[in-house]
């Protein structure tokens, strides 16, 4: 399901689904790198370890942008 799927949708809980779903990636993203750990991501359809350093270096560059 796409965002554009979840907009129309007719239930507020699932309207709201995916900008909670980005919230807790965020955080989860600012917990790993807070206590040093590798984040478990799926990155087409691998599963990647991504460590505290990369995570900050992906934020950095988020910023720029």
């Amino acid at each position: 399901m796409n965002v554009p799927d979840l907009s129309t949708a007719t239930d507020p809980d699932l309207r709201a689904s995916f900008t909670a779903l980005q919230r807790a990636a965020d955080m989860a993203r600012k917990t790993a790198m807070q206590t040093e750990t590798d984040l478990v991501v799926v990155q087409e359809g691998q599963l990647v370890h991504l460590s505290a350093s990369e995570l900050r270096r992906q934020t950095t560059g988020k910023a720029g942008t």
